[in-house]
């Protein structure tokens, strides 16, 4: 019995030793498992919104609609310089070359300041129908935090960076005067070239920007609320038609040259005529402001009516003078590229032809029996060829209009009404436009003068003025 209970002693010891064996390996196993247990992933944040035209605070752009902008910017500055100064420093005659390159450079600089300063804000901030605020002033409050990533677009262009709309606009508002000088080249004095542009800049080209493209401009077809369902893809209203008006102006106020001769250098001519065609891709298809079907097509209508504009301007005065030039196809290019300008994103391709075929015979007149019909002297065809054919272009806006392609249709589609709109843009604009640049000039000729001395223009402005000769 004694050994019995001896033996079950020994087996209980013996089982309570394997129990404790297994406890204290089972212990830090457990203890492993929960230590390498994963904790529960906090929900992340969701990531911000797309900037959008419903959502422009906090949101980030669109990387595809941002480089076709940033491409842009840089073609359409091309355009002033070098091409505008090429295309009319090849016009002038060897003793202006300097001085009319200049202009266009100088422009550049000056309205650069400029528009950092109040055009911008004065023209594209919400404010009232005829002129825009000064909450952008300075370029002030644009929010683009590169950590983030966040940007609060202008509600004008809403999937782009504000940075890069201002910049693309800048581009406008620097070839715009930047055109005038077309029509005052070879005589006017340089300091009065910058107090004009200036003050023009700011009392002419900045409301009717704001009438026209500001978001509560009076004549904006964008707008609802607006009095005028105005027509203006790219600028024909805005950019040409104000500076052929104006180049006008200029011409009649500053009175004919002393003497004149032909195009110095008709390749230069060429070669800024082939940088304004290249870049008015940039002008035409970047004022979609995305990378999208209507920038496709606004770059579509804007080739075809150019082409067919060289073609016409080339054959019209190839039957009439009895030679074509190089001088006349690409005014006759530029012709169309104006004129296609306020229809670009609004036509089809039948009316850009339509269009093209119209401002190359309409600008060959109006920049040779027009001007010599009346007697001014628009030097390098500015108003022949941008005033013409900017009026000519919103016009034909108003009747090939397409609601497929920019949503809105024309006389073809039965709103004949919209060429009643785009001739009443013309005259609100025309009429103010020259009312304010007479003023402006009358102001500056009694303090300054206008016109350089007969000495000066005879010898060259280049030498005269600048202190430079082109050899």
């Amino acid at each position: 019995m004694l050994n019995r209970l001896r033996a079950i002693g020994r087996s209980a010891s013996l089982v309570c030793a394997l129990m404790v064996l297994c406890l204290s390996g089972i212990a830090p196993a457990l203890a492993q498992d929960a230590a390498s247990a994963p904790v529960a992933a906090a929900t992340p944040a969701p990531p911000p919104p797309a900037c959008s035209t419903t959502v422009t605070e906090a949101c980030t752009v669109n990387s595809g609609d941002t480089a076709w902008m940033l491409t842009s910017v840089a073609l359409v500055l091309m355009m002033t310089i070098p091409g505008l100064g090429l295309f009319y420093g090849g016009m002038v005659r060897k003793k202006n070359v300097g001085d009319t390159v200049m202009t266009s450079f100088a422009i550049t600089c000056l309205v650069t300041v400029l528009f950092a300063v109040c055009t911008y804000s004065l023209s594209f901030t919400a404010g009232y129908p005829f002129i825009g605020g000064l909450t952008r002033a300075f370029l002030a409050g644009i929010k683009s935090d590169v950590a983030t990533q966040l940007s609060s677009p202008s509600g004008l262009a809403p999937t782009i960076p504000e940075t890069v709309y201002i910049c693309f606009q800048m581009t406008f508002a620097i070839i715009t005067p930047a055109l005038i000088a077309g029509a005052f080249a070879e005589r006017m004095k340089f300091s009065a070239m910058l107090w004009f542009i200036t003050l023009w800049s700011l009392f002419v080209y900045a409301p009717i920007a704001h009438w026209v493209w500001g978001p509560d401009g009076f004549l904006n077809s964008a707008n609802t609320g607006a009095w005028v369902q105005v027509l203006d893809f790219a600028g024909g209203t805005v950019v040409h038609v104000n500076a052929g008006v104006a180049g006008l102006v200029c011409a009649l106020m500053l009175g004919k040259r002393k003497d004149t001769g032909p195009a110095h250098n008709v390749v230069l001519t060429y070669i800024g005529a082939a940088l304004l065609w290249v870049g008015w891709f940039g002008f035409n298809a970047g004022s979609a402001v995305s990378a999208g079907i209507q920038a496709g097509m606004a770059m579509t209508v804007t080739q075809l009516a150019t082409g067919m504009a060289g073609l016409t301007w080339m054959f019209v005065e190839w039957g009439l003078r009895g030679k074509p030039t190089v001088l006349g196809i690409c005014s006759g290019a530029v012709a169309g590229l104006v004129a296609i300008t306020p229809a670009s994103g609004f036509v089809s391709p039948a009316g850009a032809l339509a269009i093209g075929l119209a401002a190359g015979v309409v600008c060959y007149f109006g920049a040779t029996s027009l001007k010599a019909y009346f007697g001014y002297d628009d030097a390098l065809d500015c108003f022949g060829v941008h005033g013409v054919g900017g009026a000519v272009g919103a016009i034909l806006t108003g009747v090939f209009a397409v609601k497929e392609y920019g949503g809105t249709a024309g006389a073809l589609e039965g709103n004949v009404m919209q060429i009643v709109d785009q001739l009443i843009g013309l005259g609100i604009v025309i009429a103010y436009d020259a009312i304010v640049s007479l003023i402006i000039l009358s102001i500056i000729k009694v303090v300054i003068g206008l016109r350089v001395d007969d000495e000066v223009e005879m010898e060259g402005l280049d030498l005269a003025l600048h202190g430079e000769a082109v050899h």
